[in-house]
């Protein structure tokens, strides 16, 4: 074989042993992607589980509004694969739990479940709203679902958020069209005694 022909054919095999790296190599990349940002999301929160935080209202508390000098206190109570329960107790009122769920398209959805002392519902429960997309690891977005805004038709406008980091978990409302803003701030790096269970619950 002439040396030309040769080097043609180390350069060809050079070439195709290139593209049999890529090709097995690719899949590999392709699998090792990050994961969607609601699923980091839910695993962040989900380290939580059984932790208690103490937090206070950053924006949109009044005098009187029954949150006002309350002790406030988020309960990562229960973590499933596809359900989180955070009841939040506002002094002795234990009538108010958030109930994330995951679905298979990794949206979440956020309610709002409200009790009465007697463990019964509220009239007014089960309202919130599911995440258009998958969002990021550290916030998650909820706009009021139709069930809400005909349960509360001045709550169809509402947008929950809700942000977390290693050192924080933010609760936020917002009614858009309006002044409407609430806040509250979770203190994370700070861990407080839990909570007897919310109202409705069985231990």
């Amino acid at each position: 074989m002439e040396k030309r022909h040769i080097l043609q054919l180390i350069t060809y095999l050079g070439t195709m042993k290139k593209l049999l790296l890529i090709l097995l190599v690719l899949p590999l990349h392709l699998l090792a992607q990050e994961a969607p940002g609601s699923v980091q999301f839910w695993d962040t929160l989900k380290n939580h589980c059984g932790k208690a935080y103490e937090g206070e209202i950053i924006a949109g508390g009044k005098e009187g509004d029954g949150f006002t000098d309350e002790k406030l206190v988020m309960h990562v109570r229960s973590c499933e694969d596809s359900e989180i329960r955070i009841p939040f107790f506002v002094g002795e009122d234990k009538s108010r739990t958030w109930v994330l769920t995951k679905g298979a398209d990794h949206l979440i959805l956020l309610k709002h479940d409200h009790r009465k002392p007697d463990g019964s519902d509220d009239e007014v429960t089960q309202y919130g709203g599911l995440s258009p997309n998958t969002g990021r690891a550290d916030i998650q977005f909820f706009p009021a679902d139709q069930f809400t805004a005909d349960l509360l038709a001045h709550a169809a406008n509402n947008v929950w958020w809700i942000t977390l980091d290693a050192t924080s978990f933010t609760y936020n409302l917002r009614r858009i069209g309006t002044d409407r803003l609430f806040s509250v701030k979770f203190d994370l790096t700070k861990e407080v005694e839990t909570s007897s269970a919310p109202w409705g619950s069985e231990d």
